[in-house]
């Protein structure tokens, strides 16, 4: 999984981790547990976003393009 990927996993799990915990899914722990399985993945995608500067130019410009693409994209977008 790269760092955008993992992004979109986040925004997804968190997503259903609202739905447990305050929507019509009702099962607080289910939703404890997307939450933090949520924010494993938007850790790791920010590691992957630091690591784009320590890359040379040549090596990262398919991976920004991969973060252009995912850029400013909300919930239903």
């Amino acid at each position: 999984m790269n760092g955008p990927q993992h992004y979109r996993e986040a925004e997804r799990l968190a997503s259903r981790a609202h739905h447990f915990t305050y929507g019509d899914g009702g099962d607080p722990a289910v939703g404890a547990a997307l939450a933090a399985e949520a924010q494993v993945h938007a850790t790791l995608a920010l590691a992957a976003a630091t690591a784009i500067t320590a890359m040379s130019p040549h090596a990262y410009a398919g991976t920004v393009a991969d973060w252009d693409a995912i850029a400013g994209q909300g919930e239903g977008k």
